[in-house]
C-alpha cells in the first residue's frame, strides 16, 4: 500500500484544559480513518518490569535509549486508524522522543542531570521518580566536521513513496544542512552493492543531490558487502575527533553481505569502538525487521529513527540534526532506593537495556549515546517507604558517560528527596507514561486512559518549539477513537 498522511485524522490540535466531557467532544470531531492493511512488520516481545522490593535489590542499573523510531511508528499506525502492535510500545522511545526543558550542563561537563519526585496519577498511592539528561549543545563554530557514508536498500520493495522517496528527500535536507567541508559518499545495494559516490565534499551538493537524486528501486536484496563496503568507505575517510557516521535507510531487508546476525552485530560493535557510528532509518510497513534495526543500531553507537512521513523527515535531519554528533558514550544510569522511603521500585520502559548492577562502573560495558543537545528521560513508579515522607533523600541518581568510546567514564551523582512541587516537564513525561501504559495494556496501568494522557500532556505545551507536545495531544485524541 502506498502510505499516504492522513491529515484529517489528526487536525484536531487542541490546548485548552480539558474534561472528559470535552475530551469526548473533541475526538468526536475527528473525521474517519483509511482502510490499513495488515503488516508483516517484526518486533520482539516486550515483558515489562515488575516491581522489585528494595529489601532484595535497592539498585536499579540501565542503558540509556536516544532512539525515537517507537514513538513514529505509533504515529503511523493511529493516522492509519489502527493502534500499533503492543511490541512495538517501547515507552523509553516515546518519552525520548521530545526534546525536554532540562538546565544546561556546567563547568565544562558534557551532560548534566536532575531529577524529582511527584504524584503517581495513575495509582494515587505511588509516587513516581522522573530522571533527566541533558547532553551539551554545540554552539555552531564548535560542531565538530562530518563524514557520512549514506547506506540505502534499493530493492525492489523500497519501490514506493513513503520508502525510497521519503529517504532521498531526507538525506537532500541533511545535505542543505551541513557545511562545505562536510564530506558524504553513497553506497547503494539490492542484487548487487555499488559505491555510486565517493567521498564529496559538500561544497559540490550538486554532485551530491544528484546521485541521490538518480536513486531507484528494482531488484532482489542480497547485498553482497554493502555494510563492509560502507564502513570501509567511512573509515577511508576519518576524520579525527569529527562525526564519522554511516546512515542506513531501509524498510528491513539486512541482506547486506554478512553471513549471520551475530557477525553483523560483532561489525557494527568493532566499528563503534573505532569511532564510526550506524544510524539506522527504518521506512514504510510490511517488512519493517524492527528489531532487528534496534539491536544493530544499538551495536553501532548509533540510533534507530523511524521515518513515516515528511515531517519526521524534517525533525530527524534537519531540526535535531545536531543529534548525529555524539558528546557522551556509553551512557549508564543507577540508581540507589533507600529501602526506608522506597518500599518497591519499577523502572518504565528501558526492558531491553536493562544491565547488572556490576556493570554500571566497567567501562568495558557498551552502553547508550547522547548526541549534542539532546535529553534522555526516565521513570520509575514506586511504592513508598514508611520514611517517604520525613524530608530525606529517597534516591542517589548516579551517572556515568565517557566523552569519547576508548576514554575513561566520567561519574555524576545526585541525591533526590520527595519536594512539595513538581514541574511542567513531570506532568508531561507522566501523561506519554500514562499513553504507553494504555497502548500496552500494561498490567499496571492503573487508571490510566487516554483522558489522564491529555490533562497530564497540557501543561508541558509552555516548551514546544516545534509543536511535537501539540501534536502528541492531536494523536491522544485520535487513538481514543480508534477504540471508540
Amino acid at each position: 500500500m502506498n502510505f499516504r498522511i492522513c491529515a484529517a485524522a489528526v487536525a484536531c490540535l487542541v490546548t485548552a484544559s480539558c474534561t472528559v466531557e470535552s475530551f469526548d467532544a473533541m475526538y468526536d470531531n475527528i473525521s474517519g480513518f483509511p482502510e490499513y492493511e495488515e503488516s508483516g512488520d517484526r518486533f520482539s516481545e516486550i515483558k515489562e518490569n515488575d516491581f522489585i522490593k528494595t529489601s532484595v535489590n535497592n539498585q536499579s542499573t540501565f542503558s540509556i535509549d536516544a532512539d525515537g523510531a517507537a514513538y513514529a511508528y505509533m504515529r503511523r499506525n493511529v493516522r492509519a486508524g489502527r493502534l500499533p502492535d503492543a511490541n512495538s510500545v517501547r515507552i523509553e522511545e516515546y518519552l525520548n522522543y521530545f526534546t525536554f526543558n532540562y538546565p544546561d550542563p556546567e563547568n565544562g561537563q558534557a551532560v548534566a542531570i536532575n531529577g524529582e519526585f511527584g504524584p503517581c496519577p495513575w495509582t494515587p498511592s505511588h509516587r513516581l521518580l522522573r530522571l533527566g539528561i541533558k547532553g551539551r549543545s554545540l554552539e555552531e563554530d564548535n560542531i565538530p566536521n562530518s563524514n557520512y557514508v549514506f547506506l540505502v536498500d534499493v530493492s525492489g520493495s523500497m519501490y514506493s513513496d513513503d520508502k525510497l522517496g521519503l529517504l532521498k528527500k531526507g538525506l537532500i535536507s541533511l545535505v542543505d544542512n551541513l557545511r562545505p567541508d562536510d564530506k558524504v559518499s553513497i553506497v547503494t545495494y539490492s542484487g548487487t552493492v555499488q559505491r555510486i559516490l565517493g567521498s564529496t565534499p559538500v561544497s559540490e551538493a550538486g554532485s551530491i543531490k544528484e546521485a541521490i537524486s538518480k536513486l531507484t528501486a528494482g531488484g532482489s536484496t542480497a547485498g553482497g558487502a554493502a555494510m563492509k563496503m560502507a564502513y570501509e568507505e567511512a573509515g577511508a575517510n576519518y576524520i579525527e575527533g569529527g562525526n564519522n557516521r554511516v546512515v542506513m535507510g531501509t524498510d528491513g531487508d539486512f541482506n547486506v553481505g554478512v553471513t549471520s546476525t551475530d557477525e553483523l552485530l560483532e561489525m557494527a560493535e568493532d566499528y563503534a569502538a573505532k569511532g564510526i557510528y550506524l544510524t539506522v532509518c527504518g521506512f514504510g510497513t510490511g517488512n519493517l525487521n524492527d528489531s532487528m534495526m534496534e539491536t544493530v543500531s544499538g551495536k553501532g553507537n548509533g540510533t534507530y529513527e523511524y521515518i513515516d512521513c515528511e515531517e519526521e523527515m524534517v525533525k530527524v535531519f534537519v531540526n535535531e540534526v545536531s543529534k548525529f554528533h555524539s558528546i557522551a558514550n556509553d551512557a549508564k544510569v543507577q540508581v540507589t532506593f533507600d529501602p526506608e522511603r522506597v518500599e518497591s521500585y519499577r523502572l518504565i520502559g528501558y526492558e531491553n537495556r536493562l544491565l547488572s548492577n556490576e556493570d554500571f562502573e566497567n567501562d568495558r560495558k557498551d552502553a547508550g549515546e547522547i548526541g549534542a543537545g539532546q535529553t534522555i528521560t526516565a521513570l520509575y513508579e514506586i511504592i513508598p517507604g514508611e520514611a517517604y515522607e520525613d524530608g530525606g533523600d529517597a534516591a542517589v541518581f548516579d551517572f556515568r558517560y565517557k566523552e569519547s568510546p576508548g576514554a575513561s567514564s566520567i561519574p555524576l551523582t545526585l541525591k533526590i528527596k520527595p519536594s512539595s512541587s513538581i514541574s511542567d516537564e513531570f506532568n508531561f513525561a507522566a501523561g506519554i507514561a500514562a499513553y504507553g501504559l494504555v497502548l500496552f495494556d500494561s498490567k499496571y496501568k492503573g487508571a490510566a486512559s487516554f483522558e489522564m494522557a491529555y490533562e497530564l500532556s497540557e501543561s508541558g505545551l509552555g516548551f514546544d518549539p516545534y509543536h511535537y507536545r501539540e501534536q502528541f495531544r492531536s494523536l491522544v485524541l485520535a487513538a481514543r477513537k480508534i477504540t471508540r
